[in-house]
């Protein structure tokens, strides 16, 4: 499970409309994204000629391997500006919730356990982690890079509490079970 999926299903739960159901219909609709049936069947690794049919419902039942592809491409680009504005209001207003079951190991003082073990925590991040974390993915940084800003809002917030304690506490954030965001 990665960050970036998790970002992205939760930028499906602002959807105001499902996405197309057919294949004919999430076809066309690419098409239209795309502006181009060539570049539609480049991106989905099929023959120009395999993306008219499907236009003109010739076709009407793609294989497992292509209708997979074919949903995500088009839910990777449905509703843009539905989401758009949904990370800005958690980008300036709202924040993001952070719920990951993942292994956390410590760099502290002397004396104290640095062991990772296996946490599930639930945490509140501010707007400005949120606005890092999806100003990186749009730029498209690596997942570590987007474990790092992750690792550190868990740090401050969750670790550290708001800096009040844990002054020297650095915050490993590693082997992710699972991870959901919300915002």
């Amino acid at each position: 499970m990665s960050i970036d999926d998790s970002i992205t299903r939760a930028d499906e739960q602002h959807f105001t409309r499902p996405i197309p159901k057919s294949a004919g219909a999430q076809m066309r609709f690419l098409v239209k994204q795309l502006k181009s049936t060539r570049q539609a069947a480049t991106l989905l690794g099929i023959s120009q000629r395999t993306v008219e049919r499907y236009l003109r419902n010739q076709i009407k039942q793609p294989k497992p391997a292509l209708a997979a592809r074919l949903e995500a491409e088009v839910r990777r680009r449905w509703q843009p500006l539905v989401r758009k504005r949904a990370r800005a209001r958690a980008a300036t207003q709202t924040g993001l919730v952070i719920e990951t079951r993942a292994r956390f190991g410590f760099t502290a003082a002397p004396g104290t356990t640095d062991d990772g073990r296996m946490r599930r925590i639930t945490q509140h991040l501010p707007p400005e982690y949120a606005g890092r974390l999806f100003a990186a993915q749009e730029a498209g940084a690596n997942e570590a890079a987007l474990q790092r800003i992750a690792a550190e809002g868990l740090q401050e917030l969750y670790f550290k509490d708001h800096g009040s304690r844990a002054a020297g506490l650095l915050v490993e954030f590693t082997d992710i079970d699972y991870i959901e965001l919300d915002f």
